[in-house]
C-alpha cells in the first residue's frame, strides 16, 4: 500500500532518534553515572568497559580528532603528513600515554615475606611519563619507591609496571603520587612506603612562563616512613646516592 504521509514526515520517521545508536562514549558515559561511578581524568574506568567497546571508542576518538584539525584549518584530506594522524591520536590516547584509564593494571603477583625482611630498600629511578590535565601536554620524570616490607612483597620489575599504568592517565603530580602509594600498599601491605618523584611539566617549559629548567618534586611517606625520621632520612640518603650514579 502507497504510503499518504507527506515526504517530510516520512523522513523524520524512517530517522528518528530511536534507530540511531548513541555514540560508545555517551553509552559508557550513561553507565558509569548509573553505578555512582567516578570517572576524573586520573581515574581507571577498565573495568566498566564491556568487550569491543574500546575498538569502538578508538573510532569515535579518531572522527573527533578529525574534526578538530579541521577546525584548525589542517587539510587532512590533501596533506599526506596528516591523512592519518586522527588515527594515529586515537591509538596513542587510549593504548599509550592515558592506557591507565582504559586498560587493566597489569598483572603483579605478591609473594610470601618468608624470611621475615625487615630492613627498608629503595627501587629506581623509574622513568615516568604523563600529561599534565590542565594541558595535556607531557610531564617526564623520575620516581623512587622506598619498601619496609610486611608480610608480602612483589619483584623489583612490578614497581615499574605499577607506576607506568598509574602514571599514564592525565594527572597532576601531587595526586599521582598519592594513587602510586595507594596501589603499592594495595599491592604488598608494606610496613613502611616511601615516594619521592622528580618531573619536569612542559605546561611551563612548552607554553605559559617557558622556564626550560623548572621541576616540581614531591613526596609521599607513610607507615615506618612516616614514623620514624631516621627511616626517613635514609630513604632519601638512598635516593641521593641513587640519583648520583645517573650522573
Amino acid at each position: 500500500m502507497t504510503s499518504t504521509l507527506p515526504t517530510s514526515i516520512t523522513a523524520r520517521a524512517t530517522s528518528s532518534p530511536e534507530m540511531v545508536p548513541l555514540p560508545i562514549s555517551l553509552r559508557i558515559r550513561q553507565r558509569l553515572d548509573a553505578a555512582g561511578v567516578a570517572y576524573l581524568a586520573n581515574d581507571n574506568i577498565s573495568d566498566h568497559l564491556q568487550e569491543g567497546e574500546l575498538d569502538q571508542l578508538e573510532v569515535e576518538v579518531a572522527g573527533k580528532v578529525r574534526e578538530l584539525l579541521r577546525s584548525l584549518v589542517i587539510d587532512i584530506d590533501n596533506d599526506h603528513n596528516t591523512q592519518e594522524t586522527a588515527e594515529r591520536v586515537a591509538r596513542m590516547y587510549l593504548h599509550e600515554v592515558f592506557k591507565g584509564r582504559y586498560h587493566q593494571q597489569p598483572k603483579i603477583a605478591s609473594f610470601p615475606n618468608v624470611k621475615k625482611l625487615d630492613e627498608i630498600y629503595t627501587v629506581g629511578p623509574i622513568t615516568v611519563r604523563s600529561a599534565c590535565s590542565h594541558h595535556l601536554v607531557p610531564i617526564l620524570g623520575n620516581c623512587w619507591i622506598g619498601i619496609k616490607p610486611g608480610d608480602r612483597v612483589i619483584g623489583l620489575s612490578k614497581f615499574s609496571r605499577v607506576a607506568d599504568w598509574v602514571f599514564s592517565r592525565p594527572h597532576i603530580q601531587e595526586e599521582a603520587v598519592m594513587i602510586l602509594a595507594d596501589e603499592i600498599e594495595r599491592l604488598c601491605e608494606p610496613e613502611g612506603l616511601a615516594i619521592l618523584v622528580k618531573a619536569q611539566h612542559y605546561c611551563m617549559k612548552w607554553r605559559g612562563v617557558k622556564e626550560p629548567q623548572t621541576s616540581m618534586v614531591n613526596s609521599v611517606v607513610r607507615g615506618d616512613f612516616r614514623h620514624d625520621p631516621s627511616l626517613k632520612q635514609e630513604f632519601f640518603e638512598l635516593v641521593k646516592q641513587q640519583e648520583s650514579m645517573l650522573y
